[in-house]
């Protein structure tokens, strides 16, 4: 089979970048290992598919080149995509921090994708693995079905996160192949995991209490909700920061954002000092969780004590640990729950206004096999229908 562009991956990006070229009249073969296409798409969102967000900006990505992204999200925007949704009568919902998400159901974000390929043309094989590639002034792309030939070659095969549903790091071996540089895939947007000693201490019997906190790693803060499970911690604010994260990194927990724990203990002692300190902290965080903490950020015997009886400094210590909780991670729930990765193909290696290798002609990287992750809530769809819609109008 002959073609303009081969495209391998049938998710955000690979049918963005097939829509796009084949409105330009290019032959288009879209390759899909699966047996249908977009299946992060689909269970993205609770299955509602959270597939923008209004506040996007290039600051909401991680990436080794802070300004690469900058090119295709100026030229392919949230509006774009919200434009596109309208054309096809879907209708969309904000939750929270500008996340939107599709009243009609992820299913009809994929049906829309598709029917925008079909009206340009392009060709889809699904349940087809690639094999092996050559490169001899065409891309050969063979699989076990058959063999195309294509001018341009795209990878949009993704990253290796929930690798139950297939998803590997082939993207890079890809760029391997033709000596382009790479960035190992490491899990981002992941609940955290404990080592069994912290997690008696701090969240034996509480999984599936949650409170709104700013998680801090790195110099990088988040506000949102925190979630205790059975291994650690996730939530968003918890699952952002971890995209941050490296091996040994500690996390600063402000568990009262909005209050100077300091001052209002010290204000609480003066005006109720036979107030016992777990009744203060129970009016500030959830009781079983109050409690757990006074018990483990003071010595035992203080907590059981009226406000009156506990020293100032004791008071003040455990002020500023309630604003400034320092934990270190064992580690993270890794792929397997992971929403994405960070890593992938080194952008100084990849035009930022074509997408295309510098190095080898005519192939193409977008989006989550190149090294930018956007923060949870819709930026990494975005990513895909922007940089897909940059490489789509050169491919």
């Amino acid at each position: 089979m002959n073609a303009d562009v081969a495209i391998l991956g049938g998710g955000a990006a690979g049918l963005m970048c097939a829509i796009e070229a084949g409105k330009r009249g290019r032959k288009v073969v879209l390759i899909e290992k699966a047996k249908k296409v977009g299946k992060k798409i689909l269970i993205s969102g609770g299955g509602r598919c959270n597939f923008t967000n209004l506040y996007t900006e290039p600051e909401s990505f991680l990436s080794p080149n802070s300004h690469f992204h900058k090119s295709a999200l100026s030229r392919y925007t949230q509006w774009d995509f919200i434009a596109l949704m309208e054309k096809h009568d879907l209708q969309w919902s904000e939750k929270t921090l500008g996340q939107l998400f599709c009243e009609q159901k992820a299913s009809a974000v994929v049906d829309m994708l598709l029917e925008e390929c079909r009206q340009v043309g392009v060709t889809i094989v699904l349940d087809s693995l690639v094999e092996k590639i050559e490169f001899q002034k065409r891309y050969t792309i063979t699989t076990q079905f058959k063999t195309i030939s294509a001018e341009s070659l795209v990878i949009a095969t993704g990253g290796p996160s929930i690798p139950k549903m297939g998803a590997t790091d082939f993207g890079l071996q890809i760029a391997k192949q033709f000596g382009m540089k790479s960035n190992s895939f490491k899990s981002a947007l992941v609940p955290f995991t404990f080592q069994q000693d912290d997690i008696d201490r701090y969240f034996k019997d509480l999984s599936g209490l949650s409170l709104d906190a700013i998680v801090t790693c790195n110099g990088v803060s988040f506000r949102e909700g925190v979630l205790i499970t059975h291994r650690g911690i996730s939530g968003p604010a918890a699952l952002q920061a971890s995209s941050y994260w490296h091996k040994g990194d500690k996390l600063i927990i402000n568990l009262l954002p909005d209050v100077d724990a300091i001052n209002v203990l010290i204000e609480a002692q003066q005006s109720r000092g036979k107030t016992a300190l777990k009744t203060i902290l129970t009016e500030l965080l959830p009781r079983r969780f109050a409690e757990r903490l006074a018990n483990t950020l003071l010595a035992f015997e203080l907590a059981e004590l009226t406000l009156g009886e506990i020293k100032q400094r004791d008071l003040k210590q455990l002020g500023n640990s309630l604003n400034h909780w320092h934990l270190q991670p064992s580690g993270t729930e890794g792929m397997r729950t992971a929403e994405v990765c960070t890593g992938g193909v080194d952008v100084n290696g990849l035009s930022s206004k074509t997408m295309e290798s510098t190095k080898q002609t005519g192939l193409y990287f977008i989006g989550e096999t190149v090294d930018v992750t956007g923060w949870l809530g819709g930026y990494n769809f975005q990513w895909a229908w922007s940089s897909g819609w940059a490489a789509g109008q050169y491919v």
